[in-house]
């Protein structure tokens, strides 16, 4: 018997995608743009964002390559046999299955598609040296080009029915955090208040998003000197009195994220503690009231950093003071052009969402040691911006326990 390199695989029925699809025919005519302003015949995005944003299916590689390619007149994801019908269901568009009975069958599908000696975009900062060599020896291309700059560009600004998803995301990281605020006490693990945030979270998506497919949503939770790093994972350290903790919860819609940051405390603060976390969230006020159109991002992270200066906390600083939200996550995906850095220059406007989320680090044996973050998703309209995050910040709220 011969076995195929790849074939079609439309078990079942198109399932309901997280947008309509004229909304992914808009996304893609914004790619044919691109790809006619520098005469490219097709596309290979390769990454989960852009797979997921153009087409609305989030692979799950596990080692394994996916694709969608985009022509002028068709768009097709290019799926692992281990998927079965489940790109097909849930992709816009068509889908090619490629079998793993030789190695490289991935690429003699993408070639099936596109054809060789052609003109086709990349995202050159997903593509490995050996993918990019396989690239060059499978497709023959007349030229390549580096496509992801454009692409990230176009997710950077959101469509109604985008920011209409990512309300709900804040909805429900909302949901998270006060899950959380009611379970902390001392004596209990950081690993059994992240659950009860996290389970608390994953309901509350099922509940409002019936056919969507649930996955990725967690929680970090951190205490005392765990609380040093935004990203630090989740530990069975026990709470004790007076720790400084970190709420992190990040629900997972569809492929978008959304977060929320809060400071909090097991029963008391002290002084010490007390005048950084005030600082922390003066500056997180003050850094929301400067989020509007037309502001850069650049001069945004200026007066902030001369807000920190002027109290003698700039050098506690450890990182940017926002980024853009949308399809993206921990392990994929980052539209590093719209981040509140000294390095980027990007001009906010009506459409892109941004959190405010600027952080302080005090390490081990300075009065008030531990880490201070606050965090709101902000989405820029025509004449300022409106916080979507509505669970409190502060000392008023968050010393519980």
């Amino acid at each position: 018997m011969q076995r195929p390199e790849f074939y079609t695989c439309e078990n079942g029925e198109k399932a309901p995608l997280p947008f309509a699809p004229a909304e992914y025919e808009a996304r893609l005519e914004g790619l044919r743009d691109l790809m006619e302003m520098h005469d490219l015949d097709a596309c290979l995005l390769t990454s989960m964002h852009n797979i997921a944003y153009y087409s609305g299916f989030l692979y799950c590689s596990f080692g394994r390559p996916y694709g969608l390619v985009v022509t002028r007149d068709r768009a097709v994801v290019i799926a692992a046999g281990i998927d079965a019908g489940q790109p097909w269901r849930r992709c816009h568009g068509e889908s090619l299955t490629y079998t793993d009975w030789a190695r490289d069958n991935y690429w003699r599908a993408v070639a099936h598609v596109i054809g060789t000696g052609k003109s086709v975009g990349v995202e050159a900062d997903h593509l490995t040296m050996v993918n990019a060599e396989k690239f060059s020896h499978f497709m023959a291309p007349k030229r390549g080009m580096d496509i992801s700059a454009g692409t990230m560009a176009q997710r950077m600004v959101k469509s109604p029915a985008e920011i209409e998803l990512i309300r709900h995301g804040a909805a429900v990281a909302d949901v998270g955090g006060y899950a959380i605020r009611d379970t902390i006490r001392e004596g209990l693990r950081e690993i059994d208040v992240a659950m009860a945030g996290r389970d608390a979270m994953e309901a509350e998506i099922a509940r409002r998003f019936p056919d969507a497919e649930y996955r990725d949503t967690w929680v970090w939770f951190q205490s005392g000197l765990n609380t040093d790093g935004a990203h630090n994972p989740v530990t069975g350290r026990k709470l004790k009195r007076g720790d400084i903790l970190s709420l992190n919860c990040f629900p997972m819609i569809s492929g978008y994220y959304t977060a929320l940051e809060r400071t909090l405390f097991v029963g008391e603060a002290d002084a010490a503690s007390l005048k950084i976390w005030d600082a922390n969230v003066a500056a997180h006020e003050y850094g929301m009231s400067l989020l509007k159109p037309g502001a850069r991002c650049d001069e945004i992270t200026a007066q902030i950093n001369a807000f920190f200066a002027d109290r003698d906390l700039l050098q506690y600083r450890t990182f940017g003071y926002g980024h853009s939200f949308g399809v993206l996550s921990h392990y994929y995906g980052r539209e590093a052009g719209l981040e509140l850095r000294e390095d980027i220059d990007t001009v906010l406007e009506p459409g892109m969402v941004i959190s405010m989320e600027p952080m302080l680090t005090l390490p081990q044996g300075l009065p008030g040691a531990g880490g201070y973050r606050e965090h709101d998703i902000l989405v820029i309209g025509d004449d300022g911006a409106e916080d979507i995050t509505k669970y409190p910040f502060g000392p008023g709220f968050n010393i519980v326990g």
